[in-house]
């Protein structure tokens, strides 16, 4: 662990006995890119936030991966929908036993899927169609400093793994999902991906970085999403990448849907745009090479319910007498790929 890590974790007190939880922390990247950083500024908010991952909130996640810490492979996969790591063999009974009992602490599964000791986790997202259709309309990643904002448990940064990127910053504010991130990045041990408690308010702290800049599912719960674009522009180096997924609606008018409390049941939504409307909003905030590369409605085979995330999905927040409207009668969810550049 550099000096870096470790002027970070400055103040924490009592988790001396749980910090081997984390078998692998990569060499801090800003002892490498600082000087293109707002060092001080991640310092302080590293300071302020990394021990929520100590806190008794996450202590059931946190002591998942403790139980599990020891267990090593030397075989993972992230070249396929599932990101597979370990086999079964490897494990005996008993660590058998622990590791699905890790596994399950960390139900609902949202983002996936995964194949890990041999055991398989259907998620409620299918991640990996999301994936497929992203890739081949993108700039090879290979060698670029790449943000994903909002990674969750990084199902995407794993799969980037297979790009052979530089760098590969998991912007997540939530401490769980650190952890779940964690039990994984603890076997395969990839020195160039990199969890930040960081949310996408906290971009511009990176001035003319990244070469390409994930914003998947992100930007319809923010409630100024031009703002948050233009944050996301002065990220990116001159020429760099942007790509969003972003829920809206359907229609030929550059307008969005304000929901009045929730949409599809779901708290925090603030404005679903139409695809000309997004694609407007990406021109407001400065960026060229406008291209939305996909539009369709969200399927119930991309967002269900499964044995791994036993949950109300995509089919209970639809009128099951109209699917093409939300439960509150709102217009059903589509989803809107955009390519953009700076």
């Amino acid at each position: 662990m550099t000096d870096t890590m470790v002027d970070a974790m400055n103040g924490w007190e009592g988790e001396e006995m749980e910090r081997e939880a984390i078998a692998f922390w990569p060499p801090d990247y800003l002892d490498e890119f600082g000087s293109l950083l707002n060092y001080v500024a991640i310092l302080e908010v590293r300071g302020d936030r990394q021990p929520w991952i100590w806190s008794d909130r996450v202590q059931p996640y946190r002591a998942a991966v403790q139980s599990v810490y020891e267990l090593k492979t030397e075989w993972f996969d992230v070249s396929e929908a599932a990101i597979r790591v370990g086999k079964a063999h490897e494990l005996t009974p008993k660590q058998a036993e622990q590791w699905m009992a890790a596994l399950k602490t960390f139900c609902p599964w949202k983002k996936g899927p995964f194949e890990l000791f041999g055991i398989p986790i259907d998620a409620e997202w299918r991640s990996d169609l999301k994936w497929e259709r992203i890739l081949p309309h993108i700039q090879p990643l290979a060698q670029r400093k790449v943000a994903d904002i909002g990674c969750h448990n990084g199902y995407f940064m794993f799969r980037m793994i297979h790009e052979n990127p530089e760098l590969v910053i998991g912007f997540e504010p939530v401490a769980k999902h650190f952890w779940n991130f964690q039990l994984i990045q603890n076997l395969i041990q990839q020195p160039n991906l990199y969890f930040e408690l960081l949310g996408v308010e906290h971009i511009d702290l990176y001035p003319n970085v990244f070469d390409t800049i994930f914003c998947l599912g992100i930007l319809y719960h923010h409630a100024d999403p031009i703002g948050l674009l233009r944050k996301l522009r002065e990220a990116l180096e001159p020429g760099g990448e942007l790509i969003i997924d972003c829920q809206g609606i359907p229609g030929e008018e550059a307008i969005a849907l304000t929901p009045r409390k929730r949409y599809a049941q779901a708290k925090g939504i603030w404005f679903l745009p139409t695809q000309s409307c997004l694609e407007t909003w990406i021109a407001r905030a400065g960026f060229t090479d406008i291209h939305c590369f996909y539009a369709e409605p969200l399927s119930l085979a991309e967002q269900r319910r499964t044995a791994w995330a036993d949950i109300d999905s995509l089919k209970e927040f639809l009128n099951p007498n109209d699917l093409t409207r939300t439960i509150e009668g709102y217009p059903a969810p589509w989803r809107y790929y955009v390519r953009a550049s700076k």
